[in-house]
């Protein structure tokens, strides 16, 4: 084998103690290992390339996604705003008919004290009729 004291020393090819079999096995082997070396570092370059573009630049897929739910967010906050609207017109009118309420029931509470203080159908006293007279059409006029 050759002399390895530098890490630039080139490889002695007239050296007769290695045979062109061995040559030939050492090229093979150092392509070998080149060949995985080099598939490597593609799969390594495609991987960094990716996690770049995932970071600095947003693929145009989530760009439409992006612009897809700025459009959804958009409808929903229109949306939101019309329930709102609805929501205050609703309570508005809440408030009239309970106000409608609160008058009608006082209305019923009048009728029923004035019913409460009514006279009887058949009772005539106060009305110019004598209690001890018959009901024969004569008032009384004092």
């Amino acid at each position: 084998m050759a002399d390895q004291t530098s890490d630039d020393e080139v490889f002695d090819f007239s050296n007769i103690e290695f045979t062109r079999e061995d040559l030939v096995n050492a090229l093979n082997d150092m392509v070998k290992e080149y060949r995985k070396l080099s598939h490597t570092f593609e799969e390594v370059k495609a991987e960094n390339a990716d996690l770049k573009n995932s970071l600095v630049e947003p693929s145009t897929v989530e760009l439409g996604e992006a612009d897809n739910l700025q459009i959804e967010l958009n409808k929903l906050k229109a949306e939101n705003e019309l329930l709102r609207s609805k929501s205050c017109e609703l309570e508005s009118e809440i408030e009239k008919l309970n106000s409608i309420m609160s008058s009608w029931t006082q209305s019923s509470i009048s009728l029923d004290k004035l019913c409460a203080i009514q006279k009887p159908v058949n009772d005539r006293t106060g009305l110019g009729f004598n209690t001890g007279e018959s009901s024969s059409g004569v008032t009384c006029t004092q």
